[in-house]
């Protein structure tokens, strides 16, 4: 398989910091504008969402995508894209026959960087999403549930992108009902940038941002902006998911008695324990057989 990464990705920083390298898929034909035009509107509409106007740093992102717009179809939106003001977003593009060639050999170069890491041999739950974007739009701030490589390949953007686990950018409460889709609209400030780093970002770069790193993007001015994610958990993003779940469960009762539950991500086997616990409430409850 075609290589997708340089030799400048930082394997040992998966998961503990945000870092920029260079990808190797400038001009894949599965990327151009003519091919996405004839893809889209093929793939299921659950797959496909689109927004309308220009979003806001503090908007709340995964809601923005819950009603479509009414006055434009997708196809109008691919059109319109470069003059009016849209963001695309594409859940698993693979499921059309020119990503698969492509998601295959990113997941290979994952599983490669995992094994390397010791946090698993194969990528969970991998999933590639798409973003188009008109020139100026904003992709609000919030954090993910997965571990992420975004990859540029038409158009600029800032992307600003805190550190995992700083209590000072996303709080552990925050945090935790995020996981769990309790609250997906997060607190942002001037300061929570101050405490972020801002990667300027073109084709040929890539970006890798941790679980529940705090990020915010911004795309420049001078283009429709065209990049890709792979997303995907770990054996340790797991673990964390798990225990970020059972934290938020537990926060209630404890505070009941002036507690709170131990912070996530400090300690393996604590979380190790949570995670086993989380899944023992969710078997209770009959979630799980």
């Amino acid at each position: 398989m075609t290589p997708c990464f340089a030799d400048d990705l930082q394997s040992a920083l998966l998961d503990r910091q945000p870092f920029k390298f260079h990808h190797k898929l400038l001009g894949h034909p599965a990327l151009s504008l003519d091919n996405l035009s004839r893809v889209l509107p093929t793939l299921p509409p659950q797959q496909v969402m689109y927004s309308k106007g220009l979003l806001d740093v503090e908007a709340d992102f995964e809601s923005t995508f819950r009603k479509k717009p009414k006055d434009r179809s997708l196809e109008e939106t691919i059109e319109s894209i470069r003059t009016r003001d849209s963001y695309i977003m594409v859940r698993s593009p693979e499921a059309d026959p020119s990503f698969l060639d492509l998601y295959r050999s990113l997941c290979a170069e994952v599983s490669s960087l995992m094994q390397s890491r010791g946090v698993g041999d194969m990528p969970v739950g991998a999933q590639l999403y798409l973003f188009i974007a008109s020139p100026n739009s904003v992709t609000p701030f919030h954090i993910d549930r997965y571990s992420t490589f975004l990859m540029q390949f038409r158009g600029s953007k800032t992307v600003t992108v805190a550190q995992p686990w700083d209590d000072n950018v996303v709080s552990q409460s925050d945090r935790e009902a995020y996981v769990v889709r309790q609250n997906t609209k997060l607190p942002w400030s001037q300061q929570t940038d101050q405490l972020s780093t801002a990667f300027e970002f073109s084709p040929g770069e890539a970006l890798h941002i941790p679980f529940v790193a705090g990020h915010h993007v911004r795309n420049g001015p001078e283009d429709v902006s065209i990049s890709m994610s792979i997303i995907f958990n770990t054996r340790e993003s797991i673990r964390w998911r798990d225990a970020l779940s059972f934290n938020h469960v537990m926060r209630k009762q404890l505070q009941r008695v002036g507690m709170g539950p131990g912070k996530v991500g400090q300690s393996a086997w604590q979380d190790a324990i949570k995670s086993r616990m989380w899944h023992g409430y969710l078997k209770v409850r009959g979630f799980e057989d």
